[in-house]
C-alpha cells in the first residue's frame, strides 16, 4: 500500500489498535521472489508501523511466524526483519508495539490439514515433503486468543509465543487423517514423499534462545525478551534494502537480507551466494 494511501487511511479513520497480519507467507514463492518479500513483508511493515506511531495509535500487534527463528528461507528472514522493526519502534514510540509468533494454523488458507483433506476426499495420493518432517500447530481459536491476550498483556516491545507442546510429525498427521476417513494408508490412499522444497526445514523452532524466555501473566503464553535486542541504525538499513528491492538483482538481495538478519542462512538453492557476506546497503539518511 503506497505511503500516501496509508497516510489517508490513518488520517480518516484514526484507528485505536492495529493488528498487522498482512504478508506474503508462502515459502517456495518467496525463494523465487525475494524483491516482493522484502518490499511487502519488511518495508510494508515499517511504513505501517511508522503511520501508527505518527498518528498515536494505542497498540500495534504484528503477527510473525516460527520460521523467523534462525530462518532458512526468504519468508522467514523477512518476518524476522519485521520483528526487528517492531522492536525498534517499541523503544522510541508512545504506541505499544508487540509481536506474536505463530506455528502452523490449522484450517487457515493453504494449511497442510486442508490440503490433506482435499487429497483424501478426491482419492488422490497424500503428498508429504519428508517422512521425518515435524511442525508446530495451533488452532484458529488459539491464534486469535494469542493475539487478543498479547494485546492486553503487552507493555511495549514484547515478543509473545504460545506454548504449543511438542511438534507433530507430518507423516503421523497424514496417516491419522486417512484412517479417520475410514481408509487405509498406502492401500486406499497412497502417501507420496516429494522432498523438501527450497527454503523448508525438517523441523521448525519457536525460540532462538530458550534461556531468554519468561512466563507471562497468562499460563499458556511466553515472552521472548532475549530476542528483542537493539539493532543499530535499523530505519536507515530498512530504507536501503527497500531501495534495493526496486531494482537490485536477486543475488544482491539475498546478500542484503543476510546482512540485515544475521541468523539467516540461505537455502542451498542460493549456493552461488556465499552467506553471510558484506554488502553495502544504500544509506538514505
Amino acid at each position: 500500500m503506497p505511503q500516501s494511501l496509508l497516510d489517508r487511511v490513518f488520517r480518516e479513520h484514526r484507528p485505536q489498535a492495529v493488528f498487522h497480519a498482512a504478508a506474503h507467507k508462502h515459502v517456495a514463492q518467496l525463494e523465487s521472489n525475494v524483491h516482493e518479500g522484502v518490499s511487502n513483508n519488511v518495508a510494508g511493515t515499517y511504513h505501517l508501523a511508522a503511520q501508527a506511531d505518527k498518528f498515536g495509535v494505542e497498540s500495534f500487534l504484528f503477527v510473525s511466524t516460527d520460521k523467523a527463528v534462525r530462518p532458512s528461507c526468504v519468508m522467514g528472514a523477512t518476518k524476522r526483519a519485521a520483528e526487528m522493526v517492531i522492536s525498534d519502534f517499541a523503544r522510541r514510540s508512545k504506541t505499544r508495539f508487540m509481536s506474536v509468533r505463530f506455528g502452523n494454523v490449522l484450517g487457515s488458507s493453504g494449511s497442510v490439514l486442508k490440503i490433506f483433506q482435499e487429497q483424501i476426499e478426491q482419492g488422490r495420493p497424500v503428498t508429504i515433503t519428508h517422512p521425518e518432517a515435524t511442525r508446530y500447530f495451533m488452532t484458529v481459536e488459539e491464534a486469535v486468543g494469542l493475539m487478543l491476550q498479547a494485546s492486553v498483556l503487552a507493555k511495549g516491545g514484547e515478543l509473545f509465543v504460545l506454548k504449543m507442546g511438542e511438534p507433530v510429525k507430518i507423516m503421523d498427521m497424514a496417516q491419522n487423517l486417512i484412517l479417520l476417513s475410514g481408509l487405509e494408508p498406502n492401500r486406499d490412499i497412497q502417501i507420496h514423499i516429494t522432498g523438501l522444497k527450497p527454503g523448508e526445514k525438517m523441523s521448525e523452532e519457536l525460540v532462538e534462545d530458550p534461556a531468554g524466555q519468561e512466563q507471562s501473566e497468562h499460563p499458556d503464553i511466553m515472552v521472548l525478551r532475549a530476542e528483542n535486542k537493539p539493532s543499530d541504525g535499523l530505519p536507515d538499513r530498512i530504507f536501503g534494502i527497500e531501495v534495493m528491492s526496486r531494482g537490485a538483482d536477486k543475488p544482491a538481495m539475498i546478500r542484503a537480507l543476510a546482512q540485515l538478519v544475521p541468523t539467516f542462512t540461505a537455502d542451498k538453492v542460493h549456493d552461488e551466494l556465499p552467506i553471510p557476506v558484506d554488502v553495502e546497503i544504500p544509506d538514505l539518511s
